[in-house]
C-alpha cells in the first residue's frame, strides 16, 4: 500500500470516529429529556477532560507496550462503548460520567496519536498541508454529526438514535484503522516524532519553549470554541433559531477555506495571519452576541467564526510542531493536545455554569474576551518576529 492511498484511508477513518466529538454539542438536548440542565452536561464533560489528560499523560506508556497504531484501534472501541452508554440512558448518574471518562479516553489517544503517526509517514515540509487537511476531516466529521442530528430529530426520531449510529461508524473507523497498520509502519520514517513518555521534566522543558504561546494560544481557541459550540443548541432554541444551520455554514466554511488555502498557509508570516484570523474571531462572538432572532445576522456569526477558528487551528498547530525543539517534538504535540482538552472538554464546566446562572449572553461575551487575548499573543509575536527578522 502506497503513501497516497495510506492517507487516504487514513482521513477516511479520521472522519468516521471525529463525528463521535461532535456528538458532544448535542449533550444539552439529550441531557434534557431525561431532565438534567447544562451544568449537569458541564460536569460530566469535566470528567471527559480528566480523563483526557490523564489518557495523554500516560499515552506514551501506553504506546510502548501496543504501539501507536493499535493505541488508536482501541480508542475507537473507547469511543464507540461511550457513544451507546449515552444512547441508552434515561437518567443521570454514574453510569453517564462513566461514559463521559470512556470518551475522554478514547478522544484523547485519538486526537494526540493521529498527528504524531503523520509526522512518522510525511516530511516536514508537507506538515502544514497534511495537518490542515487532517483538520478538514475532522472538521467535517464533527461538524457534519450534529447537522445528521438534526435532521433525524426533525424527522421524528430521538437525539439517542444518531449517538447509536455514530457508535457503529467509531467501530467501522478502527477496523479500517487496522487495516492500514502495516502500511504505517512501512513507511515510517525515523526523524519522524514517536509516541515517547510524557514525564514532568519534558512538559517543563517545552513550556520553556518557543512553543508555550501557541499552546497557550490553543487552550483559549479550544475554549472559546467549547463557549461558541457546545451550547450552541442552547443559544439556537433561546432565540428560535435552527442550530442546524450553524453547524452546516460553520463546517462548509472551514472545509472550503481550509481546502482552499492548505497549500500556503500561513507564508511567511504565520503569526501575522493568525492575529488577522483571530481578529475575525473575536468580531464572531461579537455579531453572536446580537440579542435578536436574525437567521442573516446568525449565519454571518457561524461563517466569520468558520473562517476565524477554523482556519486559524491548523496554522497554531504547525507553528506548535515548527517551534518544537526536534527532541521535545513528540511531548511538544502531547502538551499542545493537553491545553487543547482543558478548553474543549473542561470550560464547557465553567460554561455550564455561567449558563445556568446568568445565561449565555455573559458566556459569549466571556468568550469574545478570551478571543481578544489570544488575538492579542499573535500580534504581539508577529511584532516580535517582524523587528528580529
Amino acid at each position: 500500500m502506497n503513501l497516497r492511498l495510506t492517507l487516504a484511508l487514513f482521513f477516511i477513518a479520521t472522519f468516521l470516529q471525529s463525528g463521535s466529538y461532535g456528538l458532544t454539542f448535542l449533550l444539552p438536548p439529550l441531557f434534557e429529556s431525561f431532565g438534567a440542565v447544562e451544568k449537569d452536561v458541564g460536569s460530566v464533560l469535566a470528567f471527559t477532560a480528566a480523563s483526557t489528560i490523564v489518557t495523554v499523560i500516560f499515552l506514551g506508556y501506553i504506546t510502548a507496550s501496543i504501539g501507536r497504531v493499535t493505541s488508536v484501534v482501541l480508542s475507537s472501541t473507547f469511543i464507540s462503548t461511550s457513544l451507546f452508554i449515552f444512547a441508552a440512558t434515561d437518567t443521570m448518574g454514574p453510569i453517564v460520567f462513566g461514559a463521559g471518562i470512556l470518551l475522554g479516553i478514547g478522544w484523547g489517544a485519538f486526537y494526540v496519536l493521529t498527528p504524531i503517526i503523520l509526522t512518522q509517514i510525511t516530511e516536514q515540509d508537507q506538515r502544514i498541508r497534511i495537518f490542515t487537511l487532517l483538520s478538514v476531516f475532522i472538521m467535517a466529521g464533527f461538524g457534519l454529526s450534529p447537522v445528521a442530528g438534526a435532521i433525524l430529530e426533525k424527522a421524528g426520531y430521538g437525539t439517542w438514535v444518531i449517538f447509536k449510529i455514530f457508535g457503529f461508524l467509531c467501530l467501522i473507523s478502527g477496523g479500517v484503522f487496522l487495516l492500514i497498520m502495516p502500511s504505517i509502519a512501512k513507511l515510517s520514517s525515523a526523524s519522524g516524532a514517536t509516541a515517547d513518555k510524557l514525564t514532568w521534566v519534558d512538559m517543563i522543558k517545552v513550556l520553556r519553549s518557543r512553543a508555550v504561546r501557541t499552546i497557550i494560544m490553543i487552550g483559549l481557541g479550544a475554549s472559546v470554541f467549547a463557549s461558541v459550540t457546545n451550547f450552541q443548541t442552547v443559544y439556537a432554541a433561546e432565540r428560535g433559531l435552527d442550530y442546524s444551520i450553524y453547524f452546516l455554514t460553520y463546517t462548509i466554511t472551514v472545509i472550503i477555506c481550509r481546502v482552499a488555502f492548505a497549500s500556503f498557509l500561513g507564508g511567511k508570516a504565520p503569526f501575522g495571519v493568525m492575529a488577522c484570523l483571530l481578529a475575525i474571531m473575536t468580531l464572531s462572538t461579537l455579531v453572536l452576541l446580537y440579542p435578536g432572532t436574525n437567521t442573516a445576522l446568525y449565519t454571518l456569526g457561524a461563517i466569520l467564526f468558520g473562517i476565524g477558528y477554523g482556519v486559524s487551528y491548523p496554522i497554531i498547530k504547525a507553528m506548535a510542531a515548527n517551534d518544537a525543539e526536534p527532541h521535545l517534538m513528540s511531548a511538544t504535540l502531547q502538551v499542545f493536545g493537553l491545553s487543547y482538552f482543558i478548553g474543549v472538554f473542561g470550560f464547557p464546566f465553567v460554561g455550564g455554569w455561567i449558563i445556568s446562572t446568568v445565561g449565555i449572553a455573559p458566556l459569549l461575551a466571556v468568550a469574545a474576551l478570551l478571543a481578544f487575548i489570544e488575538f492579542s499573543l499573535a500580534l504581539h509575536r508577529y511584532r516580535r518576529d517582524k523587528r528580529t527578522a
